[in-house]
């Protein structure tokens, strides 16, 4: 009786790991800010929460071509905050090699980029002068264009919102409209507020504008998450976007008419096995209960992760 009570009590043992393990929800990461308290970084946390992911919110990604002070980088910025034209260029020809994006990425197999700055002009595919001042992280460029490269490289699972969608498309190559009105006007075309409001006084909350988005090709991803040709009310906020894809492995699945132009809302990478990128943002609907579609992003993700 005794020798049974032992093998029974090491079995016990040895089954603890698997059971412990088989409650573990799936493992997501979040793309590093350093600014972690804004509404759509912590929506993004949340809705992966309400998915059944578990939000791990992955360290800076560094390079070792760059010098770094406590986290800054050194002799690689312009005084407005963008990402210098030589600095760019080390990112982009070195990509993750020589970072720590593999230790970053040990033990993620999905990661989400979310919402935030404006792009350093300097890391397109063609770079360009700033053309806007509305605001630059030098430090998170590096970071997230190195950890993106990573995640393409590697086959992991990717969803890019907003500024993530437009990192995404920087780092496949793609053309970019650095300011939206201003590019619309260059043309003759009126912007009307489609893509973010306008706040109602200078230091007034401002609101997500919503609008409706096209799903243009119903073999797509995004077609097969949402099950629809349009998605209504999408939350938006931004002023850049993605001008063209054309000769780069992205491939167009959303737009959303604005000025008589067609914006692109969502791209993919249909030679991976997720990858996403959509210009809106779904994690406002999630935490706000706006409706019951937006949820399916996020649990797409969650379920990449496992």
């Amino acid at each position: 009786m005794k020798r049974m009570c032992v093998w029974l009590a090491a079995l016990l043992l040895l089954t603890l790991p698997l059971r412990a393990g088989a409650e573990q929800r799936p493992r997501v990461g979040v793309a590093w800010r350093s600014d972690q308290q804004s509404e759509s970084f912590v929506a993004t946390c949340e809705a992966i929460e309400a998915a059944g992911g578990e939000p791990i919110l992955l360290p800076q990604v560094m390079s070792a071509d760059f010098t770094y002070e406590e986290g800054m980088l050194v002799d690689a910025t312009n005084a407005d905050g963008s990402l210098s034209d030589a600095a760019a260029k080390r990112v982009r020809c070195n990509t993750w090699q020589g970072s720590n994006a593999p230790s970053v990425m040990e033990g993620i197999a999905a990661v989400v980029f979310p919402g935030g700055e404006d792009i350093s002009p300097s890391l397109y595919y063609d770079p360009q002068p700033v053309q806007t001042r509305e605001g630059f992280s030098a430090e998170r460029d590096v970071s997230d264009y190195l950890l993106m490269s990573y995640c393409l490289e590697q086959d992991v699972a990717v969803l890019a919102i907003c500024r993530g969608m437009q990192l995404l498309s920087v780092v496949s190559g793609a053309e970019m409209i650095q300011d939206i009105p201003e590019a619309l006007q260059a043309f003759g075309l009126d912007d009307t507020c489609v893509h973010r409001n306008e706040p109602e006084e200078p230091d007034a909350y401002r609101d997500f504008a919503f609008h409706d988005v096209t799903v243009t090709d119903r073999e797509s991803l995004l077609y097969r998450l949402v099950g629809a040709e349009v998605i209504s009310s999408a939350p938006s906020w931004h002023h850049q976007a993605v001008k063209s894809v054309e000769g780069t492995r992205l491939k167009v699945t959303g737009t959303t008419e604005t000025g008589g132009v067609d914006m692109i809302e969502a791209v993919e990478r249909p030679d991976k096995a997720f990858v996403l990128g959509i210009q809106f943002h779904p994690e406002i609907a999630v935490v706000r209960a706006l409706d019951d579609t937006s949820l399916c992003f996020f649990t797409a993700i969650v379920e990449a992760a496992q």
